[in-house]
């Protein structure tokens, strides 16, 4: 960031989630330390490994969607629509925005339209190449949800998705603030969103090996820097954040959630799937985004973790947050909602920045429930079980993805 560059501004969000399919009822149930884990009643997992995952419950478009577009969405798309009307609607922007070109959308998504690929595959193979849809490719890829978004509300911006598998959310949080300060736009909706308990993307999490298999206890699978953590919870939904410029927000009197204050991205250049033992790529991701934000390593009070409830990704995080922040990772508190929430994969990220947005707001921290017996290698304050409330400067949320992609933002309190 240099000095010319607007500051932005969190103005609105919107939530589909495991715990909730509005940002209320995201945020008590996060709070309250409640998990979204349960059988997966999507397919037969009956012969799976793997049998539970955090499902979204209880969605509904209507009102929202109409019915013959939303059978030509994958479900990824219609969470990114339904959790982007309520960021519009919470930003004062539900009836249309002042200048539809100065609006512009970005969501990632780390895998697209696997529910769709997975039908029409079916088809090819039962059924023949003429029974295949003729919307299977507009439905399956990545950048649709983005562009659904930009069709249902009219919004003629910069328009496009991110893929960088678990970062994808957080890229395309970052992405907006870059446009947003080059003066690309006033307004850009970002976010992410998944929906990938699928037999497939189940099966081959499962065989990776990098899904928990406590059967018996789906409530309390997901349990990041335990001692008895055994892979990950698949979830899905999405998170969208309205992003504003700070002159625009306060010329139409929007509410001021958070500042967006810094970006960072890196690569670790090591592994498909394993993140980079010493932590370094995590490390420069954070740094670059403390950088971003002209903010010191002391002034962050939370860091929502990527933890994922993984052996070898949950003690390399912590590592890597002793490298940037020295001394004060004794102090700061870093927790993991995936302990509640799963791991959303590419819609993580913007899950995980309303999160930041709202304890910065509410002064309040959500737990890292299931941490019973903390890895000695995790010898910070995750925040176990309980939330806490706290008056917070600025925060981080981290996210990395397969590939060795790696994103920090920083958010800061309004001032």
């Amino acid at each position: 960031m240099n000095g010319t560059s607007p500051r932005v501004f969190v103005t609105g969000a919107g939530v589909i989630s495991p715990v909730g399919n509005n940002v209320e009822d995201c945020w008590r149930n996060l709070v309250d330390g409640k998990s979204g884990a349960g059988p997966i009643t999507r397919f037969d997992a009956s012969e799976y490994e793997t049998r539970f995952a955090c499902e979204v419950k209880d969605f509904s478009f209507e009102g929202i969607i109409d019915r013959k577009d939303a059978k030509r969405m994958d479900r990824f798309v219609q969470y990114a629509v339904v959790a982007s009307h309520e960021a519009l609607r919470s930003a004062g922007l539900g009836d249309g925005v002042p200048d539809a070109e100065r609006v512009g959308v970005v969501v990632g998504s780390g895998i697209g339209g696997m529910e769709t690929f997975e039908e029409q595959h079916t088809n090819l193979l039962q059924k023949g190449h003429r029974r295949v849809s003729p919307f299977f490719i507009p439905m399956m890829i990545s950048d649709m949800a983005a562009g659904q978004v930009s069709i249902t509300f009219g919004l003629k911006g910069p328009n496009f998705g991110t893929v960088s598998a678990c970062a994808s959310g957080a890229n395309a949080i970052g992405e907006a603030l870059r446009l947003l300060r080059a003066g690309d736009a006033d307004i850009i909706l970002a976010g992410g969103a998944e929906a990938t308990i699928t037999p497939m993307a189940v099966a081959g999490f499962g065989n990776m090996r990098a899904l928990s298999t406590r059967n018996d206890d789906p409530l309390h699978a997901s349990r990041p820097f335990d001692t008895g953590r055994d892979g990950f919870v698949i979830g899905e939904g999405a998170g969208m954040l309205v992003l504003e410029t700070e002159a625009h927000a306060k010329a139409r009197g929007a509410t001021l959630v958070c500042e967006l204050a810094g970006y960072g991205a890196s690569g670790d250049a090591y592994h498909m799937t394993a993140p980079c033992l010493d932590g370094d790529g995590a490390a420069r991701a954070m740094r670059r985004a403390l950088a971003d934000a002209r903010t010191a390593p002391d002034d962050v009070g939370y860091i929502n973790a990527h933890g994922t409830s993984t052996p070898a990704g949950d003690p390399i995080e912590v590592a890597a947050v002793k490298t940037v922040f020295q001394d004060h990772a004794r102090r700061l508190w870093m927790g993991s909602t995936k302990s509640m929430t799963g791991h959303l994969l590419g819609a993580a990220g913007g899950l995980e920045a309303v999160v930041c947005a709202l304890a910065l707001q509410r002064g309040v921290v959500p737990p890292t429930i299931n941490l019973e017996s903390p890895d000695p290698q995790c010898d910070i304050d995750l925040v176990p079980n309980t939330a806490r409330n706290a008056k917070l400067k600025a925060v981080m949320s981290n996210s990395f993805g397969f590939g060795g992609h790696n994103v920090s933002l920083v958010m800061k309190a309004v001032s």
